[in-house]
């Protein structure tokens, strides 16, 4: 039986990770969390049954700190180690550099040396993220092996993360995998987040303030990915992907790999949506709801202090805002290059309407997730 260790597991991306281990695979799975205010301690794990069975292990420390003998010893060997945990909100980062330093780039530091005594790892996976290659042009889409450009402090410590795991692989033959994602959604993610935090603003008759450039004319625009997809494209590379046996530095089909140990890999949403886009998705999703309801989306106790049953849609309020100039590191457009995972026959399990639709449908069902 395979072990997987998965940092962040507890978070949001991470938890959808240990759903699909759970669903596709018997594996042995242990959890490394630190639990910060993201992770909302293990209610995400409780929320899928994590406990209700024996394969999953969750260890509650500090992956900024050196993994001391006796954690290591509990924690055991692994086949593939991913480390998914991070400080991830820009906003954050413009405020407070330090903690994402210390998380993403400290941390990284922490689980590399881990890796490196196991005696048979299979991979090391270091998530990352699309912004290290900074903003985009209109038509510009980023390889794998794209220059950095971070444009904040969260972008800069991730490609800090990658280059540290990069110069592992070179130094100690440590097998190394790096994904750079797009904006993830799905179920029980922060509200703090741009489509849980729309839901919410949208059911408050709140102002949706929507990042535009500096002329408010024309929105932010991502590649939005559901997390269950992103899961899955990571199985397929754990499947199908092994940097344990080196090979010549050489073109890799028509992608350039310049490391013998490691790799790189773009995990992309299937279509490009602006932010005013999603937000009338949003609203328009909640309506048919609503309708469907008599003008009512019925929902009880969806804010701490509410009771509501049921909530009449108000109208929809939205402001353009031009966070760049007043605040640089707010990047206007991000994209990423897909090919070389389409190359290798892959192709995303679930259509992003759908998904979208779904993800919009489980939180009105399940409206503690937006009181955090």
């Amino acid at each position: 039986m395979k072990r997987i260790l998965i940092t962040g597991g507890a978070g949001f991306i991470g938890h959808h990770f240990v759903e699909h281990l759970l669903k596709y695979t018997d594996w042995e799975i242990v959890v490394l969390d630190r639990l910060n205010y993201a992770s909302t301690g293990f209610d995400r794990l409780r929320d899928i049954k994590v406990f209700d069975g024996n394969r999953v292990k969750v260890f509650t420390a500090d992956f900024t700190k050196p993994i001391v003998e006796g954690l290591a010893q509990e924690l055991g060997q692994f086949d593939y180690i991913v480390h998914m945990g991070a400080e991830t909100h820009v906003d954050n980062s413009i405020s407070n550099p330090e903690p994402f330093v210390i998380a993403n780039v400290v941390g990284t530091m922490r689980m590399l040396d881990f890796a490196r005594l196991q005696s048979n790892l299979t991979q090391f996976v270091y998530f990352s993220t699309d912004e290290v290659f900074g903003p985009a042009g209109p038509e510009a889409k980023f390889p794998e092996w794209a220059r950095y450009n971070s444009g904040n402090p969260y972008a800069a410590s991730k490609a800090g993360g990658e280059e540290l795991a990069l110069a592992y692989a070179n130094t100690y033959r440590l097998p190394v995998l790096i994904t750079h994602t797009m904006n993830v959604f799905g179920e029980r993610q922060h509200p703090e987040k741009f489509i849980p935090g729309t839901i919410k603003k949208i059911l408050s008759g709140e102002t949706v303030m929507i990042h535009s450039n500096p002329a408010k004319t024309q929105a932010g625009s991502r590649f939005y990915i559901h997390a269950r997809n992103v899961a899955a494209t990571l199985m397929f590379l754990l499947d199908r992907y092994s940097m344990k046996d080196p090979v010549s530095v050489v073109p890799h089909g028509m992608y350039w790999r310049p490391n013998k140990y490691a790799d790189k890999f773009n995990i992309v949403g299937e279509q490009e949506v602006d932010n005013f886009q999603m937000m009338m998705f949003i609203y328009n999703t909640l309506k048919d709801i609503s309708d469907v309801n008599g003008g009512a989306i019925k929902i009880s106790g969806w804010l701490k202090s509410s009771t509501f049953k049921e909530i009449f849609m108000p109208k929809l309020k939205y402001e353009m805002v031009d966070f760049h100039s007043s605040r640089p590191g707010h990047d206007l457009r991000y994209a990423l290059d897909g090919k070389k995972l389409k190359e290798m026959g892959w192709s995303l399990p679930m259509n992003f309407e759908q998904s979208l639709k779904k993800t919009i449908e489980w939180t009105i069902a399940n409206p503690r997730w937006l009181q955090i």
